[in-house]
């Protein structure tokens, strides 16, 4: 068994998997032009799948104010800094400082322009 996807709940899934495709690197996988607006998108992998969605039989979660140690979605990066920097640039919204934990891995984590934690990560040993 292998994951699909993991689907995420946004108030405008259009928008969103815009920001998502210029900023961060995904396609398009497959798309509904109506409700609920769901955008299957791949990263750069294309082995790994998010959806964006907004379901009216749901509650969209608070995650602007919901602690990104509880849930974010984590990206591989080469330049924490650099990578940071262009996503604040691009509307998302710092969580601290940039971390290097005992290990050697070096850590960022944001909030996307919807309040959705992003962390980003240079691994001492890669992981995957």
């Amino acid at each position: 068994m292998r994951i699909e996807h993991i689907g995420y709940m946004v108030s405008d899934p259009p928008a969103v998997a815009r920001w998502y495709i210029e900023h961060l690197g995904f396609g398009v996988r497959r798309k509904i032009d109506h409700s609920p607006h769901a955008h299957f998108l791949a990263d750069q992998s294309g082995q790994v799948m998010i959806e964006i969605y907004n379901n009216p039989r749901a509650t969209v979660p608070d995650y602007a104010n919901l602690d990104p140690l509880v849930l974010h979605l984590a990206f591989i990066v080469e330049e924490v800094a650099a990578t940071r920097q262009r996503l604040l640039d691009a509307g998302a919204s710092p969580v601290g400082e940039i971390e290097t934990t005992a290990a050697g891995d070096r850590l960022a984590m944001l909030r996307d322009p919807w309040g959705y934690p992003i962390q980003l990560c240079h691994r001492a040993e890669p992981m995957v």
